[in-house]
């Protein structure tokens, strides 16, 4: 349970000691923030497969790639329905508008953006938590570094258009650290969900690795594609999917 706590909110300080990372700079250059998000889509992608899928064809028994399929594609659907109501991040924090950021009132744009970011961070942090009901605990590692590894870039990407928007510095810390304390909350639940019913195991490691790969696919390739720099982001990503496994090896 300890090592639950720390990692639940080691994934949610992640997003936080991004944003601090991205007060100290403000603006990152498309380049190196496509190679960072880059990296990062690859560990999350070698965890999501070591982490989540395999694990959760193993503990399926019989009728475990049955279960397997069924979870991941249950766990994309989930994060497509909330994409249809909760705008992508990268649109929602005009990173791509951040010369025009009054096409939206600040108070509306606040509400959006922490709503956007916290439901597509709960899913990770239940993923995160889920792994920690099996065995494997090189394996759950292995997720959790994906995850938080993730959220440094994200956290650092966030600050800018929030700054832009006129959001007070103080303000925008604590929406970041708001979004952050959401992943922790989602460890929390994912670990205990399948402590309480290890039966559902199966199916919840397959369903967060479902989420993972949706948001790898949806959100960190297609937006690390967009600026001219999608080769560096590419050899990123491989280097990134490398290390984790690498890492899943030794650990």
């Amino acid at each position: 349970m300890q090592l639950v706590l720390i990692t639940a909110f080691g994934v949610g300080g992640a997003t936080v000691i991004g944003a601090f990372i991205g007060f100290l700079f403000k603006k990152i250059s498309h380049k190196y923030n496509d190679i960072i998000l880059g990296f990062a889509a690859g560990v999350m992608l070698a965890a999501a497969v070591v982490g989540l899928i395999l694990p959760s064809i193993e503990y399926g028994g019989k009728f475990g790639i049955l279960i397997c399929v069924v979870g991941i594609i249950a766990g994309a659907m989930f994060l497509n329905f909330i994409d249809r109501f909760v705008p992508h991040l990268h649109n929602i924090a005009g990173i791509d508008k951040e010369r025009h950021p009054e096409g939206l009132e600040k108070l509306d744009k606040i509400i959006l953006f922490v709503t956007a970011i916290g439901i597509h961070n709960l899913p990770e942090g239940i993923a995160a938590g889920v792994s920690f009901g099996t065995d494997d605990i090189s394996g759950a590692i292995t997720v959790s570094l994906g995850i938080a590894l993730q959220n440094i870039p994200e956290g650092m990407v966030i600050i800018a258009p929030m700054l832009a928007a006129g959001v007070s510095k103080t303000r925008t810390f604590l929406i970041a650290l708001a979004t952050g304390l959401v992943e922790v909350v989602g460890t929390l639940f994912g670990y205990f969900a399948v402590t309480i019913a290890s039966f559902i195991l199966p199916f919840a490691l397959a369903f967060a690795g479902g989420t993972m790969l949706y948001v790898i696919s949806d959100e960190m390739i297609p937006e690390t594609h967009s600026h001219g720099y999608e080769r560096g982001a590419t050899y990123a990503l491989l280097v990134g999917f490398c290390v984790m496994l690498v890492l899943d090896y030794y650990i």
